[in-house]
């Protein structure tokens, strides 16, 4: 986030120094830094970077140093995170303005020279105010006082496409259904003051959540304690944390779900930004005292459902 470069590493070398550096153009913003980046699924030539003045710059490897393209939000405020789809189609960007920005790069006009090294210049497709979302869901909106907030994180589910969710600077975490853009899912823990903590200090940390890669469980640090939530964004009404779950409901239906709940896991530090591994889930942490820890995840059958066990260890 204090430069304008991406620094590419090849980790099949024992070396310090970067195989290739990509840099923004020189602009009157070009002091600014970057703060995500994005490969595509199928093709590492092309790599995508949001920056501190809401633009998305994409480069083509093969052909420049600079960017190729560059796609912008009007804003001039710093996109905290993007999120590819799984086919490479649609870019989702969010951030301080508490927006979701959506580029379609298929066609049409936010991507005309998507496959062009010319610079150009594009505007989101689609933007949803979050805050508006929020408000339609009346039991929140009776209980809390919905606000514009800086959205963290955005990031697709890996077992259900259609699901992004996003994580807020006040430790809130939900779903946005891509399909009819509704938010189906939320998960709101107790405010930080509320346990004594100091909030405040932790301004400067953006976390970082991560799904896992099955059973749509999303691993998010607490905002206001030592270790990270467990959240179950099953895709329907099962989910306790479903805009439409009823525990009379689910009583009634006579449906075991004993196991589908929402756990948190005690950590020793406070936790930044999780990252799941892709085949067996073990989670990796990364704390604010600069720390890894590793919590692994024993999957067993509970029911057609999931259970997990943790166990932590510093790496």
């Amino acid at each position: 986030m204090k430069s304008n470069e991406v620094l590419i590493f090849d980790v099949g070398y024992i070396s310090s120094e970067p195989v290739e550096v990509l840099q923004k153009r020189h602009t009157v913003n070009a002091h600014k830094g970057l703060s995500d980046i994005a490969f595509t699924s199928t093709d590492d030539s092309r790599l995508f970077a949001s920056d501190m003045c809401g633009v998305i710059h994409l480069w083509d490897r093969r052909a420049s140093d600079f960017p190729c393209l560059e796609l912008t939000t009007n804003s001039r405020t710093t996109l905290n995170s993007i999120q590819l789809n799984e086919e490479n189609q649609i870019i989702f960007g969010a951030g301080k303005l508490g927006v979701i920005y959506m580029w379609d790069l298929r066609g049409g006009r936010t991507s005309a020279a998507f496959q062009s090294h010319k610079e150009v210049y594009h505007p989101p497709l689609a933007s949803i105010k979050l805050a508006s979302m929020l408000e339609k869901i009346e039991p929140l909106k009776a209980q809390a006082d919905i606000i514009s907030k800086e959205i963290h994180s955005v990031d697709l589910d890996p077992s259900c496409p259609y699901q992004l969710a996003f994580h807020l600077d006040d430790g809130w975490s939900g779903v946005l259904d891509i399909h009819n853009f509704q938010v189906t899912h939320i998960h709101c823990p107790p405010p930080a003051w509320l346990n004594g903590s100091n909030s405040s200090a932790d301004v400067s940390y953006v976390r970082k959540p991560s799904w896992l890669p099955t059973y749509s469980i999303y691993a998010v640090g607490s905002s206001s304690d030592n270790g990270i939530h467990l959240l179950d964004f099953y895709p329907d009404s099962s989910s306790p944390c479903h805009v439409e779950y009823s525990e009379d409901m689910q009583s009634l239906s006579g449906v075991k779900n004993q196991c589908k709940q929402n756990m948190f896991v005690p950590l020793s530090e406070g936790v930044t930004a999780c990252a799941t591994h892709p085949l067996n889930g073990t989670i990796i942490a990364g704390t604010k005292q600069s720390s890894l820890l590793v919590i692994s995840q024993r999957h067993k059958s509970c029911q057609g459902d999931h259970c997990q066990s943790k166990e932590e260890g510093p790496l």
